[in-house]
């Protein structure tokens, strides 16, 4: 007779699964180097600088476009 090797019950492997998982997550998150308080600082001041330059950038494009079709529109009148 053959030798057969009897898996675990769902239960047992999906929990076994599961806590692999979240130990593999705790050993990934040990590795993580967090920014220092002047990094954060730094880059939060980028992301608001860009932001606001590309804000008056559509601002600027936007009240052209609207000036340019106003134009059109008062030589059709």
């Amino acid at each position: 007779m053959a030798d057969t090797v009897k898996k675990a019950n769902w239960f047992k492997r999906t929990g076994a699964a599961i806590a692999k998982w979240f130990r593999g997550m705790k050993s990934e998150l040990k590795k993580v180097v967090w920014p220092s308080w002047s990094q954060v600082l730094n880059n939060t001041l980028v992301v608001i600088v860009v932001s606001v330059v590309i804000g008056v950038f559509v601002w600027l494009f936007d009240f052209g476009a609207i000036s340019g079709i106003n134009a059109l529109m008062s030589l059709v009148d």
